[in-house]
């Protein structure tokens, strides 16, 4: 006996997407359906959860406020919460975690910010072109 998962009726719910999201430091993409319509926060809890449940490396945590979904064809600004995944026009995609800010340093009146955490992917990729391969 065989068992069927039955389909969703999705009228009138707007086109769905393929999506593939890349997370900064895995091994491969995640890919999955949406609509939309979806907003960027709901695919970022998607994410979150398909990570965690594929056992994936390194550990991310549930917590979506701390990570941010870049469009690495559409500019270098993370894309608002609110907003539909749809209304970029892409379906590739890349989940960073926030760069944590630290205590702010007041000495002699300039005020300096002591950042902690990973960065920001764009820094990696920087810091990755300019790695030089040496021969023997």
């Amino acid at each position: 006996m065989a068992l069927y998962k039955q389909k969703k009726n999705h009228k009138g719910s707007g086109n769905r997407l393929l999506i593939s999201i890349t997370v900064l430091g895995s091994a491969g993409p995640i890919r999955f359906v949406v609509n939309e319509e979806e907003i960027v926060a709901a695919v970022i809890h998607t994410t979150l959860k398909s990570y965690a449940r594929e056992g994936r490396l390194p550990l991310l945590g549930s917590d979506l406020n701390n990570f941010v979904l870049y469009c690495p064809v559409g500019g270098t600004e993370a894309l608002n919460p609110w907003e539909t995944i749809g209304s970029s026009g892409v379906r590739n995609f890349m989940l960073c975690k926030k760069p944590h800010v630290g205590k702010v340093a007041i000495d002699d009146g300039k005020q300096a910010i002591a950042r902690k955490g990973n960065g920001s992917w764009k820094a990696w990729f920087n810091k990755s072109l300019n790695l030089k391969i040496s021969s023997h």
